[in-house]
């Protein structure tokens, strides 16, 4: 395996010779942490230029190698072992790979590797692994490529179990719809024949089992997305929508005429054999739900690439890292995470805060509210919340970004209601939250290593009593003032403060 020489390079990327895209990311590594800059991509559908004596044809060929001048400029000038390129299922599938490869890394100037498929399969699930939120128990991976299908089933950063087999969107659309012509007896042809590849796998996943499913592909992602515009689901992919698609594509009749939201003009030609592939996974492993993870092959070698085989929760480090990025006063912040806490356990119960998510979003929002302030005091809590919003966080989701910007957003001055509403349906949840971090704030508004009293907490579902010791807001008029001031913000969202 290529190693990242020490101090030479904090660049670092990653190539996947994919059987139907080309991809390429660039990242900056610094203090143990990966942050990336750049992201390429480009339909080549190699696979669709392998002959049935299996060889690459020149067109094939050429391209694939225009498309790896353009990655060229970014890389060619990178030392040896800061880049890793991998070649999946078309190359492993073409005779004459040699002669591919040999002109790819003159173009690059880099090492071209022919992976196995449970090496892809391994690569993919480290890919998933640290760019999608962790989740209790195992993990079903999918990733339906161009030439060959993987699964994995892992817990944590750990593949358990890798399966890779020779079914593709690319080979598929090759073998049941090269003419554009979708017809109810082609399609049940392409599922009939994925479902027979899955039989030798099957019943060892199931075995196995998982908590929940995940899909890492192109393909996946589109049909989540097309499923979305048909009023189906909010983009998973899930039963009820694989079907409602599969009778539209077979009434369209023709790849040209497929006009659906989330399936890009140059996808549409494979679109048939990858949704046919999808659902017979969903009836052969009898799935119900399967969401989309943007992490893949590519992340998964960049991982690899830096040696990050250890044991952690992807999102805590990206936390670290955000906040010496953005030079947070840990000593305050873990001062306001232990009082959020240990308030969040009085009242979690009478809040119905009985989910670890609620939990850890307190705690995160903790850590982190302070960002803001290395670019501006004014309105900081603002600046906070856009920097986390749009931010890359590993690990992360979209929708766990969007709720812990509107903590950070929400900790100080005037909490937008409507926008905790707007956002989820644990808007109430995410609202008693932010009344708690705002709190833990205001408690330890004088910085310092003070002794602090013990409160005790009661809620109502439109309120909050804080009963401090005798006399000890006497003594500390500031904090009497903070909270009377704080009162009065949360009239605003219709919520009651008492203190005494």
């Amino acid at each position: 395996m290529l190693r990242l020489p020490a101090e030479t390079s904090p660049l670092i990327a990653a190539i996947d010779l994919g059987s139907n895209s080309f991809h390429m990311v660039l990242a900056r590594t610094s203090n143990d942490e990966m942050r990336i800059l750049e992201r390429l991509g480009e339909k080549v559908q190699l696979a669709a230029g392998i002959t049935e004596d299996r060889q690459l044809t020149e067109e094939a060929m050429q391209r694939g190698l225009d498309c790896l001048r353009r990655f060229a400029q970014l890389v060619n000038h990178l030392p040896d072992g800061a880049v890793r390129i991998v070649g999946t299922n078309a190359l492993r599938e073409a005779r004459n790979r040699d002669e591919f490869i040999r002109r790819a890394e003159k173009i690059l100037n880099h090492q071209v590797e022919v992976i196995s498929g449970r090496e892809e399969a391994r690569l993919i699930y480290l890919g998933v692994s640290h760019t999608f939120p962790g989740a209790p128990g195992k993990r079903l991976v999918v990733d339906i490529g161009g030439g060959s299908t993987e699964f994995i089933i892992g817990q944590h950063f750990e593949s358990l179990l890798r399966e890779s087999l020779q079914m593709g969107c690319v080979s598929f659309t090759q073998r049941y719809f090269r003419d554009g012509k979708i017809t109810a007896a082609r399609y049940a042809q392409a599922y009939t024949a994925a479902r027979l590849e899955l039989m030798g796998i099957e019943h060892g996943l199931r075995r196995l089992g998982w908590q929940e499913a995940v899909g890492a592909s192109g393909t996946i992602r589109a049909v989540g997305l097309a499923i979305k515009g048909g009023g189906h689901g909010s983009g998973e992919v899930n039963a009820e929508g694989l079907a409602w698609l599969k009778r539209r594509l077979i009434k369209l009749g023709e790849v040209e005429r497929i006009d659906l939201e989330g399936v890009k003009p140059d996808r549409r030609s494979i679109f048939p054999a990858g949704l046919a592939i999808l659902e017979a996974v969903f009836d052969a492993l009898e799935l119900t739900r399967m969401t989309h993870s943007e992490g893949a092959l590519r992340e998964g070698v960049l991982y690899d690439l830096v040696g990050r085989h250890h044991h952690e929760d992807v999102r805590e480090r990206t936390l670290g890292s955000l906040m010496e990025r953005y030079h947070v006063d840990t000593e305050q912040a873990a001062r306001v995470e232990a009082k959020a806490l240990e308030a969040f356990d009085q009242v979690a119960e009478a809040w119905g805060l009985d989910q670890d998510w609620h939990r850890e979003l307190l705690a995160w929002a903790a850590r982190v509210h302070e960002v803001g302030l290395d670019i501006a005091h004014y309105h900081y809590h603002k600046h906070g919340a856009y920097l986390i919003e749009h931010s890359d966080l590993p690990g992360f989701s979209r929708q766990d970004q969007q709720m812990l910007a509107l903590l950070v957003r929400g900790h100080r001055r005037n909490i937008p209601k409507q926008k905790f509403e707007e956002l989820t349906s644990d808007g109430i949840q995410l609202t008693r939250l932010c009344v708690l971090l705002r709190f833990a704030i205001l408690f330890h508004h004088i910085r310092g290593p003070q002794q602090a009293p013990t409160c005790q907490l009661s809620a109502g579902d439109d309120s909050l009593d804080i009963a401090f010791p005798e006399g000890w807001l006497a003594n500390n008029p500031l904090t009497q003032a903070d909270f009377d001031q704080e009162a009065e913000w949360l009239k605003r969202i219709d919520f009651t403060l008492s203190v005494r």
